[in-house]
């Protein structure tokens, strides 16, 4: 390696640490305020930097924002690769749902950041935006039959009502519900909505 080169490449590490550290931050006060709840300056004290950094590395609190709900959508738990190849996929988001939203569980920072953000018309393009071209188009990839944009749309909906009230509110029918008969019955209304299992 050239003298020249080496720091460029510390460079480019220290640059890389200071980008995950503001989105870390964002992201952890993003889902306990919420967007309007929350300032650059809190941000930039999270992650140790000026909040003019951010503005270097984002642009805005909307461009922030907006990283974040794509960040916390690239590991999902739902629609992960291996739910999505399952044999029985409506079974696999079933069992994926209901064990996410079991007592003890913490609620997924993701739908945090949207429950407590989405007040916000700025923050609710932001996220109908990234949600659009993330969990939305994955979604619609596995319906079958037509109006696939729409029914995937629905899927996207219960599962957040499912969140909310199993999780959130601990509706007494939901949080204190058997997990295998919830599983059944949520079986049944993803098969209703992408399409059955494939039966062989």
């Amino acid at each position: 390696m050239k003298p020249s080169e080496q720091p460029r490449t510390a460079r480019s590490e220290k640059a890389e640490a200071t980008r995950a550290a503001i989105l870390k931050s964002a992201r952890q006060l993003f889902a306990a305020h919420g967007y309007d709840g929350v300032g650059l300056r809190g941000i930039a004290e999270g992650a140790g930097v000026t909040a003019m950094m951010i503005g270097r590395y984002f642009g805005s609190k909307e461009g922030l924002f907006g990283e974040v709900v794509t960040d916390s959508m690239r590991d999902p738990v739902i629609l992960s690769q291996a739910n999505l190849a399952a044999s029985d996929v409506a079974r696999a988001f079933a069992e994926a749902l209901v064990g996410l939203t079991g007592k003890g569980a913490e609620p997924l920072d993701g739908f945090l950041i949207l429950f407590r953000s989405t007040a916000s018309p700025v923050a609710a393009q932001i996220a109908r935006e990234r949600i659009a071209a993330a969990h939305h188009a994955t979604a619609q990839s596995i319906v079958k039959g037509t109006h696939a944009a729409e029914r995937a749309a629905i899927f996207l909906s219960i599962v957040a009502g499912f969140q909310m009230n199993r999780q959130m509110l601990q509706l007494d029918a939901l949080a204190e519900a058997d997990p295998a008969v919830l599983i059944e019955l949520m079986t049944r209304v993803f098969e209703a909505v992408i399409g059955p299992a494939d039966r062989r």
